[in-house]
């Protein structure tokens, strides 16, 4: 991790994700955040500073999409001392599970949530990796919604703001902490 008190944090963080050009396919430049996971520093600054962003919002859990953003749920939840709630794709939790099927940009998905997971009133961040058009934490926040819950806020470790995905996520509060 480079020395802090000579560059920004966010540039500090922003040196560890790669660059991956036409991947998943042509004209996509893919934002690898495995060199920021392989770097325990990093990845402690990172989870410390997200954190103290989602702390205020006072929440009684973290939903956390699949997959990357339970490794990032996983260690806030832990920070935190709050309950780690998973939001996953249909067929893979054991319990009594709500569904929702969205839009993406060619065709569709869809999530699931364990229907005990959202308290009644409860107050929860949505969590993952990145911030892309906002169609999956979207339809993170309306099943706890739907559940009952409340959003406070949505958190993510990278916001892609050239695709305009918190136009898509009303009006609770979003922190992120790389912007692109």
């Amino acid at each position: 991790m480079p020395d802090h008190s000579s560059i920004p944090v966010a540039d500090a963080l922003k040196a560890r994700i790669r660059d991956v050009p036409d991947f998943p396919k042509p004209g996509i430049r893919f934002k690898d955040i495995t060199p920021l996971l392989a770097d325990p520093a990093s990845f402690q600054v990172a989870i410390e500073q997200l954190a103290a962003r989602i702390a205020p919002h006072a929440p009684q859990g973290l939903m956390a999409i699949e997959s990357r953003g339970f490794i990032f749920g996983a260690a806030l939840a832990q920070r935190l001392q709050l309950p780690l709630l998973l939001v996953r794709k249909p067929g893979k939790l054991p319990w009594h599970t709500e569904q929702i099927t969205y839009q993406l940009e060619y065709g569709e998905d869809s999530l699931q949530i364990h229907r005990d997971a959202v308290a009644q009133g409860g107050r929860y961040v949505i969590v993952d990796d990145v911030l892309a058009t906002g169609g999956t934490a979207a339809a993170t926040a309306q099943l706890v919604r739907r559940l009952g819950g409340k959003v406070v806020a949505f958190a993510f470790l990278i916001e892609l703001g050239f695709l305009n995905g918190r136009q898509r996520l009303g009006d609770a509060a979003l922190e992120s902490l790389l912007l692109y």
